[in-house]
Parts: C-alpha cells; structure tokens; sequence
C-alpha cells in the first residue's frame, strides 16, 4: 500500500474491494461512510499507520475528505495522530484494541439510554402503556449489557 508498508504479494484490487465491503457493513451500522473507509484502510495495513496523503491515494478521494474522516475517528477514540520526531507529517494510526473501545463505548451510550429510561418509567407510570413499553426497554438493554 504504502513504501512503509510494503505489500506486493497481495492483489491490492481484492484489499480494495474488501475495505470498501467492510466499510459498507459499518456504514450500516451507522458509522459515517468516509470515517468507515479510512478505518478499514488503516485496519487492511500491516502497519496500522498512514500518513494522510497515503490515505487519499489508497481511497482515491481529496485530503479534506481523510481530515474530516480522521477527525470523527480520533473523537471515538479509534485512532490516533502522532507525528515522527523532526518529520512535519501526522501519522494515522488505528489502536490495536479498537474494538474493545467501541464496544465500551456502546455500553456507556445504553447505560446512559437506560439510566433516562427509568426516567420515564417514572415519569410516565409503569402502569400506562409506554411506561410498560419504557420499562420492556430497559429490561432488553440490561439483557443485552449482560450478556455482553
């Protein structure tokens, strides 16, 4: 991909067919598709790490589009900047636990989407109709969150 991350015995058509399937599937899964790309791209390299520029060449799309891409990702924590000592290039680079983060970072939106629930439990009645519908919804959340 890059001369950094030399891959010459890979068919760089099927990588990328394959960052583009895998960014689709995220896509579904709400991530923005621009953000879904780069983290793929930077999933498929051995290193984890490219450089903007690189970036763009892989996902033949304008250097404004892995900034903003880059920016929502670093925001989630999936990946980080960091720049080489005496070099004036940021460095992309994907967190080899990133998908621990993103599960954590799941489990604190349903907490939270739990904790305002029983809210409305309260505030609507857990007698009346969307009290009930509330409170069936927190009980699936905590389902989920345990068996997690």
């Amino acid at each position: 991909m890059t001369s950094e991350d030399p891959t010459p015995q890979r068919d760089q058509q099927a990588v990328q067919r394959f960052i583009e399937r895998f960014a689709s599937v995220l896509v579904e899964a709400g991530v923005p598709r621009m953000p879904a790309r780069v983290f793929v791209a930077l999933l498929a390299t051995d290193s984890g790490r490219l450089t903007a520029a690189e970036l763009a060449d892989v996902l033949q799309v304008s250097p404004a589009a892995i900034s903003g891409a880059v920016r929502y990702l670093s925001q989630v924590n999936l990946v980080s900047r960091q720049r080489e000592p005496g070099s004036r290039r940021d460095h992309y680079h994907v967190y080899d636990d990133a998908w621990y983060e993103a599960v954590v970072r799941r489990e604190r939106m349903m907490d939270r989407w739990n904790a305002v629930m029983r809210e409305g439990v309260d505030t609507l009645g857990r007698d009346t109709p969307a009290g009930t519908r509330l409170a069936e919804s927190v009980a699936f959340f905590e389902f989920v969150q345990e068996e997690l």
